[in-house]
């Protein structure tokens, strides 16, 4: 598929900005112009908020068996045109094409997944203390809703907001990343193929202070779900949180990887590289720190070093990982990894530049990177990157380990590699995140699975899983009263 080159809203069908201006999508891999994009502005947020808004009394109203039906005709449409959807998703990201397609293929599991709740949507049926009254809960839509996501994993991000949102009965604007527009579109024509009635579905672009933030701060919309940065969420939950909107957040994560001593080391060393650099490090989920017995350390470290030596970068299927998403999020963590060695005495055991070689100075491309000697106080081991960066650290032992993996305000996943079940449960008891993972990477969740995490990874709410139907539906407890006598 041919990526086009001007990309518009959906707002009530395909339209450019009500002011006509652009902005350029340009490809991390070699900078190059492939697309003009609508640029949306405040009047460009009201009025798809307007169309939410008139959409939300009849699409509320629609059984929810049918609106998942719909989910499941979108989401069979996505498996046919996978391909073409993959190819999206490449140009956008410069990932290549098997990561993209790997990317397509779990927004496809979440698509059936969530169609599938649609036949159960559970509430539940209980007793009651009043004679002849017995109660249930049912769920209800929330409203129009606001869905602002990131560009790191562009058509999963999408899926894992608009499946479930649209499912229970809530219309939405969706203000992708500025990076990845036509990536929303590709599903949003897919939704309206299978029968989306026009209006319930909205995708507006542009920067997140033009575009996203006049939706956050519209008194109509009664929901915003958020993945992205901390300071973002922080005023969002402020700004939404203020009018007692409800708010869900998926922010960011500084994941510690341990591996003990009786670790198998090659496994350990495989699944850390994973943790760190895939999707060049653009994970909220990423290994970032590398919690490493000193019993082991060197062994590891050789071990770890020459499987990061060995990856390969660049946008093709053989290559491992590809560039960052844009020039600002390049010197982004350029600017952090020259911070840290500057002012914090962190050495550089690998990387550490942007390539300059030929084949990439054009793109986004950063060396994958590994640093040593990082205080725990630190900012590089405080604060989220957000690229192919990772720390590693030496502990003493067990309860070192653990005391530094929970010295964080972060708490989204973690890791541990042991050979003992007992260290494996005393990890999984004492660890505070929202997701571990033993003898594995600290990503690879699953769309039957909650998602999330805990201090400033996020607000308490889940999504995937069947929990995520709690962040798109409210409760309603129904009592139902009854006279024998009228029998």
């Amino acid at each position: 598929m041919t990526y086009p080159g001007e990309v518009l809203h959906w707002i009530g069908g395909e339209r450019p900005s009500l002011s006509g201006e652009t902005y350029d999508k340009k490809h991390p891999h070699d900078g190059t112009t492939i697309a003009r994009v609508a640029r949306g502005r405040p009047e460009d947020s009201r009025l798809a908020v307007d169309t939410a808004v008139a959409a939300f009394e009849a699409w509320a109203r629609t059984p929810v068996v049918t609106r998942g039906e719909l989910i499941r005709r979108a989401t069979m449409l996505l498996m046919e045109r996978r391909d073409a959807a993959a190819a999206i998703v490449s140009t956008e990201t410069g990932k290549s094409l098997k990561d993209a397609a790997g990317e397509v293929g779990a927004a496809i599991e979440m698509g059936f997944f969530v169609a599938g709740e649609g036949r159960r949507f559970y509430g539940r049926t209980s007793t009651s203390a009043v004679a002849n009254r017995w109660a249930m809960t049912i769920r209800q839509p929330v409203g129009p809703a606001a869905l602002i996501i990131a560009a790191n994993t562009p058509i999963a991000n999408v899926a894992w907001k608009v499946f479930p949102a649209l499912l229970c009965g809530d219309t939405a604007v969706l203000k992708p990343s500025e990076d990845t527009p036509e990536t929303a579109m590709f599903l949003c024509r897919l939704l309206y193929e299978a029968g989306l009635p026009e209006g319930v579905l909205s995708v507006l672009h542009g920067m997140g202070t033009e575009a996203g933030a006049p939706l956050v701060e519209d008194e109509r919309v009664r929901l915003v779900s958020f993945t992205g940065s901390v300071p973002v969420g922080r005023w969002i939950q402020r700004t939404a949180g203020g009018r007692l909107a409800k708010v869900c957040l998926e922010l960011g994560g500084k994941n510690p990887l341990v591996v003990c001593d009786d670790a198998d080391l090659d496994l350990a060393a495989e699944a850390a590289v994973l943790s760190a650099f895939s999707n060049a490090g653009q994970r909220c989920s990423s290994g970032s720190r590398l919690l490493i017995f000193d019993g082991v350390y060197d062994d590891f470290r050789n071990r770890f070093l020459e499987r990061t030596g060995s990856l390969r970068l660049g946008p093709d299927d053989e290559d491992d990982l590809g560039p960052v998403i844009n020039e600002r999020q390049m010197r982004s963590i350029l600017g952090a990894v020259e911070r840290a060695t500057q002012e914090d005495g962190v050495t550089v055991a690998f990387g550490g530049t942007r390539l300059t070689d030929p084949a990439h100075a054009r793109g986004y491309y950063v060396a994958p990177t590994v640093l040593e000697n990082a205080r725990a106080d630190a900012s590089i081991s405080r604060d989220e990157v957000f690229g192919p960066v990772t720390c590693l650290y030496r502990v003493r032992d067990f309860d070192h380990a653990i005391k530094m993996a929970n010295d964080t305000h972060f708490g989204l996943t973690a890791a541990i590699h042991t050979s003992s079940i007992h260290r494996a449960e005393v990890f999984r008891e004492r660890i505070r995140s929202g997701v571990i993972s033993i003898n594995g990477p600290t990503y690879g969740s699953e769309p039957h699975m909650p998602f999330g995490g805990l201090k400033d990874s996020g607000n308490g709410f889940r999504e995937a899983g069947t929990e995520a139907l709690d962040v798109y539906s409210d409760w309603k407890t129904v009592y139902v009263k009854h006279d024998p006598d009228q029998i």
